[in-house]
């Protein structure tokens, strides 16, 4: 199996709390921003979601917080979807320092939404099979 995708992101000092620390709220922006990256290096834009009909959703998220990131911490933040065969996948995404140490762990429950009938998609995997040739980065 290939390594999960991954983009690094450099911890910036406005980003952090008065003790030094990433604000908590940082840490989900960090895992959008490796989701849509993802889509992106899959050559799938929001243009070509709402051309579809399609939103992704966020239905539930969870992050396990294990070290501190401080201003200037580089990390590196993984995505690798989960697929149950229903409406929802999960994604786990991890947030690793550049020495290696594990930061944090997302874990979220997310879904394609139908624009027009405002109902989850019912197979949301066969919707990024559609719009991308690399499906590996899906894990499919």
């Amino acid at each position: 199996m290939s390594d999960p995708f991954s983009v690094r992101v450099t911890v910036r000092g406005y980003e952090t709390d008065v003790q030094g620390h990433l604000n908590q709220s940082v840490y989900l922006n960090y895992a959008e921003h490796a989701r849509w990256s993802l889509l992106q290096a899959a050559g799938i834009s929001q243009a070509a979601l709402i051309g579809k009909g399609v939103g992704p959703v966020a239905l539930e998220t969870t992050i396990r917080y294990r070290r501190e990131l401080l201003a200037g911490d580089e990390v590196d933040v993984s995505c690798v979807f989960e697929w149950s065969g229903g409406k929802t996948f999960r994604i786990r995404q991890t947030l690793t320092k550049a020495d290696g140490t594990v930061a944090a762990e997302v874990t979220a429950v997310g879904g394609l939404l139908d624009l027009t009938e405002r109902r989850m998609v019912a197979n949301p995997q066969d919707v990024f099979r559609e719009l991308t040739s690399n499906t590996g980065l899906f894990g499919l």
